[in-house]
């Protein structure tokens, strides 16, 4: 089966809270949480006008089926107060499913991996940080050369946190 990537990000109320906040309901949804990346801050993208994102990838173990998981995140999204008003709008918490180990699913409420995957820095950085190596099961292409072949020009740079001096 293999690891499970997902990605949280964040730009509305206290962000790094929110991303512990749905660490901790992963957990409580036993999704054990093996790894996880430095946290990221990028501008908006999709949507510009907006504030920037807090973004995190974690790698997590669970024999639940990608359906389940997903129908976990969604359960976890509401949870946190998230609306889906608009796409690329501004988000308490979204958490997506960038990789299954390397199982593909093309369905309609369901893609694995995430189709933006080559397309989005902030999510490429941190998966850089953890697997450079890991195999995109469509593509061919690790982690590091989709990152390197990135066209999107947004930074996506380690957050250091808000009470440093």
């Amino acid at each position: 089966m293999g690891d499970i990537y997902l990605l949280l990000g964040t730009n509305l109320g206290d962000r790094e809270r929110n991303l512990q906040i749905a660490k901790e309901q992963l957990t409580a949804h036993q999704l054990t949480i093996k790894k996880e990346s430095a946290i990221y801050e990028t501008a908006a993208w999709g949507i510009e006008d907006q504030p920037s994102f807090l973004n995190q990838v974690v790698i997590v173990d669970s024999s639940k089926a990608p359906e389940r998981i997903l129908m976990i995140i969604s359960i976890i999204e509401a949870l946190m107060g998230r609306e889906r008003s608009e796409k690329w709008a501004q988000r308490v918490i979204d958490i997506d499913i960038l990789y299954y180990g390397d199982i593909v699913i093309d369905k309609s409420r369901l893609k694995i991996p995430h189709p933006e995957i080559q397309n989005r820095r902030f999510t490429l950085a941190p998966l850089v940080e953890l697997v450079p190596d890991f195999i995109h099961p469509v593509s061919g292409k690790t982690q590091l050369e989709m990152l390197e072949d990135c066209q999107d020009q947004l930074k996506a740079e380690i957050y250091l946190g808000r009470n440093l001096i």
